[in-house]
């Protein structure tokens, strides 16, 4: 994210000025390994929920729904105000990513 940040965007359209190409799109290979990854996230829900004591389809009705709800607000504000914060939303994504990361580090070399 922050190298993403920090280099130069690509030449915008002329004819839209205000929409820049994006040269990254996603290979299919990303987009398999993106899936996997969720659907290893999605096991690992799946699993808990044998060992607790939840109705299953209320769990999935509200995950369902937080989610819908969620992803549709962050969508339209994402597209209303991410063109005006976009490389200052990449940078600081970028440094909570790393300081995250790094608390990970130290609390693993430092247990034990």
């Amino acid at each position: 994210m922050l190298w993403e940040a920090l280099t130069p965007d690509a030449p915008a359209d002329a004819q839209h000025p205000e929409h820049v190409h994006d040269t990254e799109a996603f290979t299919v290979r990303e987009v398999v390994l993106l899936a996997v990854a969720t659907s290893i996230d999605a096991l690992a829900v799946g699993v808990s929920f044998a060992f607790l004591d939840v109705n299953v389809g209320v769990a999935v009705a509200a995950i369902g729904l937080v989610t819908f709800a969620l992803s549709f607000v962050a969508v339209f504000v994402g597209y209303r105000i991410g063109t005006r914060f976009r490389r200052p939303a990449e940078i600081l994504g970028g440094l909570v990513l790393i300081g995250i990361g790094t608390q990970i580090l130290i609390e693993h070399l430092t247990a034990g």
